[in-house]
């Protein structure tokens, strides 16, 4: 009887010493980390958000899906920039109310938004596909998208 506690006893130090693995996996070489590729954009994100200029004339995204040919097999990506816009606007917008509720008043310029609102709260947001890039309205207090082409169609 005391030869088991014994036993058991070392059993139990050495998996705590080694670690216990689990059997199926030891034998497995570990798995290698994954690196994002250089051209792919899901999951990268970024910080870089321009001052958004109403004279510029840069196409605004409007957010909206565009209909889509159902036998076309890539169809279902034209929703990916809508819905990565829409969720990234609703994440600075939450920011910006709370900025505003706590300070009574929005940001008064592109700097003070970036410290105070992005960086304060550790905005992260998706980097979109194409040529597409966020701007900062600071007329409307709000993040936009545009095209960021220098000539846009």
């Amino acid at each position: 009887m005391k030869l088991n506690v014994i036993i058991v006893g070392l059993v139990a130090l050495f998996c705590i010493l080694n670690g216990c693995k689990d059997p199926r996996t030891a034998s497995q070489p570990a798995e290698p980390k994954r690196e994002t590729s250089a051209t792919g954009i899901i999951g990268q994100t970024t910080q870089d958000i321009g001052e958004f200029d109403p004279a510029a004339g840069a196409k605004v995204s409007d957010g909206k899906m565009k209909p889509v040919n159902p036998l076309n097999p890539i169809g279902g990506l034209n929703a990916y920039k809508p819905t990565v816009e829409r969720l990234m606007k609703l994440q600075v917008q939450r920011a910006l109310s709370f900025f505003q509720a706590t300070e009574g008043r929005y940001p008064k310029d592109h700097n003070e938004f970036m410290e105070k609102v992005i960086r304060a709260n550790q905005i992260k947001l998706a980097v979109l596909p194409g040529n597409w890039v966020y701007q900062y309205d600071v007329q409307n207090h709000e993040l936009v998208v545009v095209d960021g082409r220098k000539n846009n169609p």
